[in-house]
């Protein structure tokens, strides 16, 4: 049997999954410090703690860090690249409160690599140790090694790393080439928002073992990452950037499975905000350009998903006879402020309840609400919904949608531009169960040289390290599939040149 765990801005959700099955479900306020809405959660569940064979967590932690610009290790980055790049250093298009967050010291360096593999400088080994020495001296902790073109080699980061760490014993080192796809600058700033988070990952990872352990769970602990699949805590440590969309993942990854409905997009309303996404062979599409985390540019792993402020818990408004509804929400402590619960402040669950939708709290507590701004309302969520859908959409025909989530039952059945709406069981817990049925994953991206009448042959080879990545990382061998394959001809370089994506994915091999 699998705990799945979602904790998200509202609610902690936890389920008790074996197989397909679910056999308990439980849904706790999310908390201040988290672990204790965690443990709270875990506890509603009534299950054997013998009988767990696997712990499985998707957390806002990290994200919630960058955020909030808290808990952020000071950080320097050291690029290799000299003589090149020297027009645009690290952190040159970065909010001057998040660099000063982590110190934002930054080192240009001799090195890097062409896209064929090809030395663009040598390492100087001195000027790194100088290096090493102004990063002592200003107490960082940790350090973002980026090296041009270190998806084709990554010989120089890896030296780097010695070098600086046998000058500064205990310096946390994260590799680019292990965090960002290519785009030089993108992948530098995936790399230092990772760096930068690396001590708090330790602390995270402490206390989440102890939040179970609390609850006498003595089970491998796993985190969910940004592209559904799943990674042991000793590489969440390394890794925290790969946590940062696993809210969405994981609904999206439920709702398939709850629905068994592998191509479709799902709506996941919660407390805070509505998540859309598409699914394609039970998997989340992946967003295709950089990533805006806190207003730095990235290029790592996220899926494609188009938020909205609207939610269970958001603020109802009317002004000047039109119906606002958030995108400011009351979130965890909507228990405490909705009308329903005793409070005084009109959110979208309120209306909900009002309509006949859902039974929560007391009812009689919002007869009073005018049936036209109850209509108003609702037919407030579904236009919104609905046009969100159609920002997502590829095709003009019509998609199936698989609603999920607690804040699912503002949604109606009829949405425009939509062939079917599913509303699985266990709907409300999609989110964790999601998490609790999550594979391993391996995936391959880099630029490789299409030599004439051998593109079969390297295609494969790509194909083959995304498997062998993929059982390294805890997949049992004879579950891995191929998922995807994408070839992009770079028509920009010389060589026949082509970038080729793999992705696969394979079921948990516990004991590993």
């Amino acid at each position: 049997m699998h705990i799945g765990i979602d904790v998200g801005g509202t609610n902690t959700d936890a389920v008790l999954v074996e197989g397909r099955r679910v056999l308990a479900e439980c849904k706790a306020t999310t908390t201040a410090d988290v672990t204790t809405g965690i443990i709270e959660a875990v506890s509603g569940l009534a299950f054997d703690r013998t009988a767990i064979t696997a712990v499985m967590i998707g957390t806002t932690h990290f994200v919630n860090a960058v955020v909030e610009g808290r808990g952020l290790a000071r950080t320097a980055a050291v690029r290799l690249g000299l003589p090149a790049t020297t027009a645009l250093p690290p952190f040159v298009d970065w909010p001057e409160p998040l660099r000063q967050a982590i110190g934002g010291h930054a080192y240009l360096c001799h090195g890097g690599h062409e896209y064929d593999g090809r030395v663009i400088s040598p390492l100087d080994e001195d000027e790194l140790r100088a290096v090493a020495a102004d990063i002592a001296a200003n107490d960082v902790r940790s350090v973002a090694i980026s090296s041009v073109f270190s998806l084709v080699s990554n010989d120089f980061e890896r030296r780097a790393a010695e070098i600086l760490t046998a000058e500064v014993p205990g310096l946390l080192v994260s590799f680019s080439h292990e965090i960002g796809r290519l785009g030089l600058l993108e992948r530098e700033n995936a790399t230092i928002i990772n760096a930068a988070l690396r001590v708090l990952a330790e602390q995270i990872a402490d206390g989440l073992t102890e939040s179970l352990t609390a609850q006498g769970i003595d089970a491998p602990l796993f985190l969910s990452q940004n592209d559904g699949t799943l990674m042991d805590l000793e590489y969440a440590r390394s890794h925290p950037v790969a946590t940062f969309s696993s809210g969405p993942t994981n609904s999206m990854r439920g709702g398939a499975f709850l629905s068994g409905t592998d191509d479709c997009a799902v709506i996941d309303v919660g407390g805070t905000t509505t998540d859309i996404g598409m699914l394609h062979n039970g998997f989340p599409r992946e967003a295709s350009s950089e990533v805006l985390i806190s207003g730095v540019r990235t290029n790592f792993r996220m899926p494609d998903v188009l938020s909205v402020g609207l939610g269970g818990g958001s603020v109802v408004r009317q002004h000047r006879g039109q119906v606002q509804v958030g995108p400011d929400s009351v979130g965890f402590r909507l228990s405490e402020q909705a009308l329903v619960f005793g409070g005084d402040t009109l959110t979208a669950t309120d209306v909900a309840v009002a309509a006949g939708l859902a039974d929560i709290g007391d009812a009689t507590l919002v007869r009073h609400l005018d049936r036209t701004l109850v209509r108003s309302v609702l037919d407030h969520v579904r236009g919104r919904i609905a046009t969100q859908v159609d920002r997502m959409r590829t095709s003009p025909a019509p998609l199936p949608v698989v609603l999920v989530g607690g804040g699912s039952i503002l949604v109606p059945d009829g949405i425009e531009g939509v062939s079917e709406v599913i509303r699985p069981d266990h709907h409300a817990f999609a989110n964790a169960i999601g998490a609790a049925i999550a594979q391993v994953g391996g995936e391959v991206d880099r630029v490789f040289t299409m030599e004439p009448r051998r593109r079969d042959e390297v295609l494969d080879a790509a194909r083959q390290e995304a498997v062998d990545k993929a059982v390294a990382a805890g997949a049992r061998a004879d579950s891995v599939r191929i998922v995807e394959v994408e070839e992009i001809p770079l028509a920009y370089l010389p060589g026949n040149a082509s970038r080729v994506r793999a992705r696969a994915v394979g079921d948990l091999l516990l004991g590993h």
